[in-house]
């Protein structure tokens, strides 16, 4: 057996996370683990680099399979597109004995796009959150700024394993974009590991922030409290994109 490390891109709209689960349910890794087996005849097992919520996508999520192949990779890719569904597809493909998507990564970047506008957007509605009346940018950036470092960031969600809410977030920031409709903005950020709903919980709170639901002072107290019961909202799924997983 070989195996192979690929970078996969898909619209989560349809699936209910990244996921396997029981009986129909679609979910990324049953859609790719059955196109491999269509392909190669062999039953293989997808590890993914994160394991992404019901309603979200990827442009970078990095997976991994062991199979047997007499062809090059190229010819894999292209056979595998051709049997997953039109939002699912993988972006390139090499071998790698002994990698392992998730174990390995040693950061993970992720995108969350908020529409701010006082129209709906038809062509964002399933790649963003739309938001009307008043959002301030410079409070955004102000609560982006202090998630910056090593913290407990307890308030914003439960570890998939274990009991640790330490993380290391070393990009968090948000960037304006001018648009015809309004405003296009993005929250970046990239961390060593993320607790489960975690992202969308910081853009959520942050989001209350921005509009004045909550003062500053208020957030960061719930922030250093390290409670999750201390938890505002929680930001819609379609906004959130995992855009890159960093091995180095």
């Amino acid at each position: 057996m070989t195996r192979y490390r690929a970078t996969l891109a898909y619209d989560g709209t349809h699936y209910q996370g990244f996921q396997r689960q029981a009986g129909d349910t679609p979910t990324i890794q049953g859609a790719v683990e059955k196109a491999i087996a269509q392909v190669t005849g062999q039953t293989a097992v997808v590890h993914g680099a994160g394991r992404t919520d019901s309603g979200v996508h990827a442009t970078g999520q990095v997976i991994a399979f062991d199979v047997d192949w007499k062809h090059n990779d190229a010819d894999l890719v292209r056979a595998i597109n051709a049997v997953l569904p039109d939002d699912i597809a993988l972006q390139s493909m090499t071998q790698q004995p002994g990698f392992h998507p998730r174990f390995d990564a040693r950061w993970r970047s992720y995108q969350y796009t908020i529409i701010h506008a006082d129209q709906p957007q038809p062509f964002w509605r399933m790649q963003a959150w739309h938001i009307r009346g008043p959002l301030d940018d410079d409070l955004l950036r102000w609560t982006a700024r202090l998630l910056i470092g090593e913290h407990d960031f307890a308030t914003f969600g439960n570890p998939p394993q274990g009991e640790n809410t330490v993380r290391f977030i070393r990009q968090s920031e948000w960037t304006v974009h001018e648009e015809p409709f309004g405003q296009r903005l993005v929250y970046h950020v990239t961390g060593n590991a993320f607790l489960h709903h975690m992202v969308r919980r910081m853009v959520g709170m942050q989001v209350e922030v921005g509009r004045c639901q909550v003062l500053p002072a208020a957030f960061e107290a719930a922030f250093r409290a390290a409670d999750l019961a201390q938890a505002g909202k929680l930001a819609p799924p379609q906004g959130l994109v995992l855009e890159c997983v960093h091995y180095a």
